[in-house]
């Protein structure tokens, strides 16, 4: 039989990473290899280069240039999921320096190596040093309290106010009224919202000038007495009434067109006090100068005067008891026809007889004073006598303008309760 012939070893073609370089690194490790696990890990080793390059070469394409920068291989290693190499930056390439050749080694081939910077310290010293910033932090701060902007560092410095032209004396009144609702307008822009803002304009074209858009009217007014989220807008829905008030009665003999605007204004009071979500109590000295300006009018239009009175004083007599007892302490200041006109003819004490209970004694006793500097009572007290139809009359009558409960407390002295009703 013949024998196989032995197959010739075949050289290893020799790559960029030599063996020797394998060798030396695990020698400065204390490692011993063959050659044949050095010429391995070689080749490995050569295949990681090459395979980093390609990825490299891909962003270097990628990036429109013709030259490899040390971006691409950290691009490259972070794609491989291999750790990047630090201290090397694009945007501060080092300089390579060519080392002279060495006398005793004439056939190595040429060193290239990194020059190291100079740092002169007497330099360093002098320079300034750079403040490190702040960490990021959180601060809260109030953007704006009931409607105004606190002046503090955090918020935008306010605008300040131009001064006013004089207005020309004869100008038109709906001149002024476009105005003066300009100028609202500017106002709340610097502190509300651009929802907010949105919202008072077309509330305030809905209700004014009283259209014959009923349904618009009702919806905006609907809208004040239900929304939550109008406390930022309410000073200057306050102040827009009071305006609008002003502006309806100083021209001495109002129209039926200023009958129709405080009507209305009337209306939007009530609305605000019957949100339960708003909080009024720190603008109730703006809210009571419209009410009781329309409360005590000598001239309001005559088709709109018992109405507006009567709104008027239910709007007074829906505050809480404290309010209540001072506004009647404030009628008994202004004088009889004030306590006339918002007790009796304006049915402020049948509101106040119907809601008040035994316990509010303070209360009452406000009221039965009013009614005493309107009319003394008598220093011989006779009872009405139900028998005799004058004094049937004069309780049924007592009770219309009164209510009940104080038509009970006046019943007792006859001449008291004519005195109330005027019939004496």
């Amino acid at each position: 039989m013949n024998k196989p012939k032995a197959k010739g070893v075949q050289a290893q073609p020799a790559g960029v990473y030599k063996p020797d370089s394998i060798r030396d690194a695990a020698e400065s490790l204390g490692i011993t290899i063959s050659d044949t696990v050095a010429s391995a890990l070689a080749s490995d080793v050569e295949y990681r280069i090459h395979q980093v390059i390609e990825e490299a070469a891909r962003f270097m394409r990628h990036g429109r240039r013709t030259s490899m920068s040390t971006g691409d291989i950290d691009q490259a290693l972070r794609v491989l999921n291999i750790e990047p190499l630090y201290g090397h930056s694009p945007y501060n390439p080092p300089t390579f320096r060519r080392a002279l050749p060495f006398p005793q080694a004439p056939t190595a081939g040429p060193v290239y190596f990194v020059e190291d910077e100079e740092i002169d310290f007497d330099r360093v010293l002098r320079e300034d040093k750079i403040a490190l910033p702040k960490g990021v932090s959180w601060n809260a701060h109030w953007l704006a309290v009931e409607g105004v902007q606190p002046l503090i560092p955090e918020n935008p410095p306010a605008i300040p106010k131009e001064p006013e032209p004089e207005q020309n004396k004869q100008a038109q009144p709906q001149q002024q009224q476009q105005q003066q609702q300009q100028q609202n307008q500017q106002l709340v822009k610097q502190v509300l919202s651009r929802e907010l803002q949105l919202y008072y304009t077309r509330l305030t074209s809905s209700l004014l000038p009283p259209s014959s858009d009923f349904a618009k009217r009702t919806a905006a007014l609907a809208s004040l007495r239900n929304d939550a989220g109008l406390q930022a807008l309410l000073p200057y829905l306050i102040r827009w009434v009071g305006e609008g008030v002003v502006g309806a009665l100083k021209e001495g003999v109002q129209s039926e067109a200023d009958g129709k605007v405080l009507q209305v204004l009337l209306d939007v009071i009530s609305a605000i006090l019957d949100n339960n979500t708003l909080f009024v109590e720190p603008y109730l000295h703006q809210i009571l100068p419209p009410i009781l300006s329309t409360l005590l009018h000598s001239s309001l239009p005559p088709t709109h005067a018992t109405y507006l009175r009567t709104s008027a004083s239910q709007t007074l007599s829906r505050k809480n008891k404290g309010t209540r007892e001072g506004a009647i302490r404030g009628l008994v200041g202004v004088g009889k026809e004030a306590v006339r006109k918002g007790l009796v003819e304006g049915g402020g004490a049948k509101v106040v007889g119907s809601e008040c209970s035994t316990d509010d004694s303070e209360l009452i006793e406000s009221v039965m004073h009013a009614l005493k500097i309107l009319h003394p009572p008598s220093d011989m007290a006779d009872a009405l006598d139900m028998s005799k139809p004058e004094d049937v009359a004069t309780s049924t009558r007592l009770r219309e303008l009164v209510g009940d409960f104080f038509a009970e407390k006046l019943s007792g002295d006859a001449e008291w309760a004519r005195g109330i009703i005027g019939t004496t």
